[in-house]
């Protein structure tokens, strides 16, 4: 009876302060989302349908979308052409497909004159990522784990710089998009200087294994293991440390304060929210239905997050108990 009260008493010390969350809306898309962002009141949603979608943030109403030509597969049948990587500056939007010709990228700029065929197949170019850095420049990530500034105007590389030899997976800019922080399956993080491309600092220890996605946020990164750490890195001090899950961490979001840190920390899908200087858990958001791609702080209590499905989960960490 004395073992049993003591693990009674331990769980209730555990979960103590943990307040479980549940979705306070959803967005129904037409496809699997593969990328999100968030500019301003506009969320951003690339599918696996060959198209984005646009919805205002806070009503949660559709405003737009922008559709890219259909392709062929290997076996000369029409697919849509998926979209990885999507992004908006003022009313210009970049599209990035892994769907060109040979498996080569597809990188499509669309604003007041249209939809513009930036980069094609047939320039045999493994781009998975763009991240616009103002109206003229878009940052690139390359599986072969380059990074390189595009000038939308002169349609020219300012640089293409080679960060590791291991595989790309992902890149993130800190608030002021003047820094940027590449992951890569080593474990390994680069910050570098986005006009530039120089190597600032090397973050390594804290992840062992392969990172799939990375938040960056007032001097702060967050990283999202496969060795099942949630990874902390201080930019300044070089110094981080972990937080452990119990599966694969697929995702990571930072508030805009960096004061919170969000990681996918078990194999249910669910959200887990910490505190960042304590590492205390203080939130644990459940309702997702599959592996998540991307989570966003809108603000320090409302967040989206977009999984391998259809739906975008919109979740307020201020709702209380009696008002979910």
């Amino acid at each position: 009876m004395m073992k049993s009260f003591l693990v009674t008493l331990f769980l209730m010390v555990t979960l103590y302060g943990v307040e479980v969350h549940h979705p306070i809306g959803e967005i129904t898309l037409n496809g699997i989302a593969k990328d999100m962002v968030l500019v301003k009141n506009r969320l951003v949603i690339a599918t696996d349908m060959g198209h984005i979608e646009i919805y205002n943030a806070q009503t949660l109403q559709k405003e737009g979308e922008i559709a890219v030509a259909d392709v062929k597969d290997f076996m000369g049948d029409t697919i849509p052409a998926r979209i990885l990587s999507c992004d908006t500056f003022g009313e210009q939007y970049v599209l990035v497909s892994d769907s060109g010709k040979g498996g080569y990228a597809n990188v499509y700029l669309s604003n007041s004159k249209g939809l513009e065929l930036l980069i094609g197949a047939k320039d045999k170019e493994a781009i998975i990522k763009a991240r616009f850095i103002n109206e003229r420049y878009l940052l690139l990530g390359f599986l072969s784990n380059e990074v390189a500034l595009y000038d939308l105007k002169t349609h020219q590389e300012r640089y293409r710089k080679q960060l590791s030899e291991s595989k790309f997976s992902d890149f993130a800019l800190n608030e002021t998009k003047t820094q940027a922080v590449f992951a890569c399956e080593s474990g390994v993080l680069n910050v570098i200087d986005v006009f530039s491309g120089e190597v600032l600092a090397q973050l390594k220890g804290a992840n062992v294994d392969n990172v799939y996605r990375v938040a960056f946020a007032k001097g702060l990164i967050s990283a999202a293991g496969q060795d099942q750490r949630g990874a902390l890195y201080d930019v300044r001090s070089k110094r981080g440390s972990y937080i452990k899950g119990s599966f694969l961490i697929y995702s990571t979001a930072l508030s805009p304060s960096a004061k919170l840190v969000a990681f996918t920390m078990d194999e249910q899908n669910n959200i887990s929210l910490y505190r960042t200087q304590s590492k205390e858990k203080i939130a644990l958001l459940k309702g997702q239905k599959s592996t998540l791609n991307v989570i966003l702080f809108q603000n320090e209590h409302r967040l989206f997050s977009a999984s391998d499905d259809s739906y975008v989960m919109v979740w307020d960490i201020a709702k209380k108990k009696d008002e979910r």
